[in-house]
This record gives structure tokens, C-alpha cells and sequence, in this order.
């Protein structure tokens, strides 16, 4: 699993760093401004919409495809893909009719703020985009598909063409028409399909026309989904309360929040999304095949994996929040006043990206068992905790009040999920975890203070801010990993054990 992480990883950082050169146009020639709000919120609706349905399904779909291929064998599970497929279909043709017709009144749940002008650009926008729907459905199925058969390059480098078309949709916008970025969005969605389509053949997918909604499997697997399609939903609610309440505050909020929250989708991809995308079908298999030991191995290694990476990221975006907004967005349309919003929400909403993290592994953890409820229960608690402060910290700080409920409830959440997992399968290490976190968080309080003592120094007496910035994150990942390697934490020492074995082979080869 940790190699295919550690791959998955790079390639992560790959697509992730075009998904930020991608933030960066747009925000160079929009800003956080009413445009950049109205396009945000028209990818937003499909995105939302189809989480409800997709999200679920897809879930549902890698552990019941692990079953039924050990049980009935190739035929069987390929007849359920097609099957799962058409039904999507199915499903995204009711989405999308009901999409066009009530885009205004939909337009108006998600930003309430929006007004005249805005409001009916809004909705062009909207009934364009939500197209894309039925491909964003099939690339999810796709992805967990051949992520199963061992191709996880693919599904991790499929944004590629999507980020490339959305560039060039933005440029081609800003000198003809803004219509351009709504259709940009959807070719995005279709760049995706048919990149990932040759290689599904290659690995012996045909596709068929199979429609049986009574098909065992599929009702098996709507089963597990439907629980999932309830908490997926609960987040998005979640997301469509802070946009509501956004668009209500300032011109430029949703805008800023995105941008917020894109820097922590960021380090979240890169790092909770490769460990947790490499883990999900090996762990589906071992709860298949009874291997529980293994899979409670696995789960552990993941959480002190994510621990070990996201500690010290959470940390630096603290400390150099507005820097960091700053050097990747403070130029062309995105002014000081930009800046200063989307610093102020990075900053809280970084408190919550331990809690971000650890909820998607554990989430991954109940859904490999085929317990689907347990997260959606935990969503509700979360959901209902995040609405609460957004509406009271929401008066009190403006957006930042926003980033920070959405923190908080994160964490709660994951905390309910420890609770609750340790119920469910017995004690998986969390002893052990306990002491690597609090080994870790020291680390990286260290870090910090040394990575801000650095920078502070280097602004006031040496270099500019930018430059200043990137030697003390050097220092500061320098000082981390001296730490943590002197604290002994046992995935520390696995890693360096395992490097100083592959050294002395090459040397002894040599």
C-alpha cells in the first residue's frame, strides 16, 4: 500500500500543481469578485447534485465488485458494471431535467445573495454546467474500476485534461465571452471520459446495455450506498450553507472561500487522497476475505501515515497564511482586499485539516466493512454542529466564522469516528497512535516556531517576502524531519530502516 501511496502521491502533485496554476488564471483574471462567485457556484450545483447519487454508488460499488468477482467470477461482476453504469445514466437524465427546469429556484437555495444581473448570469451558467453531470458520473464509476484492476495512474492523473481545457476556457473568456467558462467546465468533463475509456478496454471492460434495477447485486449495493448518498448529501449541505451565507456577507466570499478551501484540497489530495484511494480496494478485500487483522494493519498505517504529513502541513498554512495566498494569487485582478479574505479563511480552516483527513481514512475504513451508516450518522451529528456555528460565528467573524465552524465540526466528527470504529472492530493500535500523534504535533510546533522565527529575519533583513517564504518552509521541513526522526515514531523508523536495507543492497550490488 505505501508504494502505490507514495506513486500515487507524486502523480498528485503533478495534477494538483496544474489544478493550482489553473486557480491562479482564474483568480489573475477574475479576482474574488461577482464573476468569479457566479462561476463558482454554477460548478458548484452540479458537483453538489451529483454527489448525492454518484458518490454513493460508487462507493457501494468497489466492495460489492470484490465480492462478487470471488464469489460468481468475471462474467457476473462485468454484467453488474454495465448494469451500475446504465443506471447512473438513468439517474442523471432525471438530475439534469430537473436541473433545467428549476435552475433558478436551485440558483437561489445555493447563493440566496445573488441578485439582478448576477442572479440571471448565474443561471446561464448553471444550465450549461450541469451537463457535465452524466460524465462526472461515469468517470466515477470508471475510476474505481480500474482502480481495482491495480491501474491507479489513470484515475490519478485524469484532472490533467480537465484543468488544461478549464485554462483554456478562461483565457479564451476573458477576451470574448464569459459564457466560455460554463462550457469549458462541461469539454473538461468530456476530456476526462475519453481519456479513461481505452484504457478500461484494455483491461477487458465491454461495455452492454444492462438496465435491471431488481438485479440482487445492485440491490445489495444500493444498500450500502444509500446511507452514503445521505451523509455525502449532509456535506454537501454543509457546503451549500457556507456558499448561502457567503454570497450574503460580501461580494467576492464564495470566491474567497474557494480559493481557501483549494489550497487545503491541495495538501488533502496529495496526501489524504493517495493513501486513502490505495488503501480502499486492498482493505474492501481483506473485509471479503475475513482479514481483519490485516485490515485493522492497514488502517492504523494509514492514520499515522496521515498524522506524519498533515500535522506539519496544518501548522505551516497557520503561520504563513497570508503569505502563501499572497505569492500563489496577489497578482492581476486579485488585489489586497482578495488577499486578506482568502488568508484569513485559510487560516481556519487549516485548524481542521487533521480532522479533514483522518475522517476520510476512517470513513473508507466502515465502508470497506460495508457499514455505510455509521458515517452518515456522524455526518447528521457533524452537520447539524457546523450550522449551529456557521450561523453564530458567521455575525461575529464574517467568512472566517464560516472556515471555522466547518473546522470544528470537522474534527468533532472524526473524533465520533474513532469512537465508533474502535467499537466496531476492537482496539487497532489507537495507544500507539496517541503517542506518534502528540510526538508529531511537537514536531510540528517546532517547525513553526523556527520556520516564523526564519521568515521573520529573512523579510526584515535579507529578501523579499516570497523568497523569504520558501527558504524558511526549507528550514522549517528541515527542522521537521530532523525531529522526527530523533522521536523514534515507528513509521519513522520503518521508513528509514527500510531506505538504509535498499542502500546497502545497491552498495553491496555494487
Amino acid at each position: 500500500m505505501k508504494r502505490t501511496a507514495v506513486l500515487l502521491m507524486v502523480l498528485t502533485i503533478l495534477t494538483k500543481f496544474l489544478g493550482f496554476i489553473r486557480d491562479i488564471i482564474l483568480s489573475y483574471f477574475y479576482g474574488a469578485s461577482n464573476i468569479s462567485d457566479i462561476y463558482l457556484i454554477s460548478i458548484t450545483i452540479p458537483m453538489v447534485i451529483f454527489s448525492f447519487i454518484g458518490t454513493g454508488i460508487a462507493t457501494g460499488y468497489i466492495p460489492m465488485y470484490s465480492n462478487i468477482e470471488q464469489k460468481y467470477g468475471l462474467n457476473e461482476v462485468n454484467q453488474y458494471t454495465n448494469n451500475i453504469v446504465n443506471i447512473l445514466l438513468v439517474l442523471c437524465t432525471v438530475v439534469v431535467i430537473l436541473g433545467l427546469l428549476f435552475t433558478e429556484q436551485i440558483v437561489k437555495v445555493f447563493a440566496s445573495g445573488f441578485e439582478g444581473e448576477t442572479l440571471g448570469l448565474a443561471i446561464q451558467f448553471t444550465k450549461i454546467t450541469i451537463i457535465g453531470i452524466y460524465f462526472s458520473g461515469v468517470i466515477s464509476i470508471f475510476s474505481g474500476y480500474l482502480q481495482i484492476k491495480g491501474n491507479y495512474f489513470i484515475p490519478a492523473i485524469i484532472s490533467l485534461p480537465m484543468n488544461m481545457c478549464i485554462i483554456l476556457a478562461i483565457f479564451i473568456s476573458s477576451s470574448t465571452n464569459i459564457i466560455v467558462l460554463a462550457i469549458g467546465s462541461v469539454l473538461a468533463s468530456v476530456s476526462q471520459v475519453l481519456l479513461i475509456l481505452p484504457f478500461m478496454h484494455q483491461k477487458g471492460y465491454k461495455y452492454k446495455f444492462v438496465l435491471n434495477t431488481k438485479d440482487k447485486h445492485v440491490k445489495k449495493m444500493l444498500y450500502i450506498a444509500l446511507p452514503v448518498i445521505m451523509g455525502v448529501s449532509i456535506n454537501q449541505i454543509n457546503t451549500l450553507v457556507d456558499k448561502t451565507i457567503a454570497s450574503q456577507i460580501a461580494i467576492g466570499g464564495i470566491s474567497a472561500l474557494n480559493y481557501a478551501l483549494k489550497l487545503n484540497g491541495f495538501i488533502q489530495g496529495i496526501f489524504v487522497v493517495s493513501v486513502s484511494t490505495a488503501m480502499y480496494p486492498m482493505i474492501s478485500k481483506m473485509s471479503a476475505e475475513n482479514n481483519i487483522m490485516g485490515l485493522k494493519k492497514s488502517i492504523s498505517e494509514a492514520i499515522s501515515s496521515i498524522n506524519l504529513l498533515i500535522l506539519p502541513t496544518s501548522v505551516g498554512a497557520m503561520i504563513f497564511a497570508e503569505p502563501i495566498v499572497n505569492l500563489l494569487y496577489g497578482r492581476g485582478a486579485f488585489d489586497s482586499y482578495a488577499v486578506s479574505m482568502t488568508s484569513s479563511a485559510l487560516f481556519f480552516y487549516s485548524m481542521g485539516m487533521i480532522g479533514y483527513g483522518l475522517r476520510e481514512v476512517l470513513a473508507k475504513g466502515f465502508y470497506s466493512l460495508q457499514d455505510t451508516k455509521t458515517p452518515m450518522i456522524n455526518a447528521a451529528i457533524s452537520m447539524l454542529i457546523n450550522i449551529v456555528l456557521n450561523v453564530i460565528l458567521s455575525k461575529v467573524m464574517g467568512i472566517n466564522g464560516l472556515a471555522l465552524a466547518t473546522s470544528i465540526s470537522a474534527i468533532v466528527c472524526t473524533i465520533l469516528l474513532f469512537i465508533s470504529f474502535g467499537i466496531k472492530i476492537g482496539s487497532f493500535g489507537m495507544k500507539q497512535i496517541s503517542i506518534s500523534f502528540l510526538k508529531i504535533l511537537f514536531a510540528s510546533l517546532v517547525m513553526g516556531l523556527f520556520a516564523k522565527l526564519s521568515f521573520n529575519y529573512l523579510t526584515t533583513n535579507i529578501f523579499s517576502q516570497n523568497i523569504s517564504l520558501i527558504i524558511s518552509i526549507a528550514i522549517g521541513a528541515a527542522i521537521y524531519f530532523i525531529n522526527i526522526y530523533f522521536m523514534k515514531i515507528e513509521d519513522v523508523d520503518v521508513i528509514v530502516n527500510a531506505l538504509k536495507r535498499k542502500i546497502a543492497r545497491k552498495a553491496e550490488a555494487a
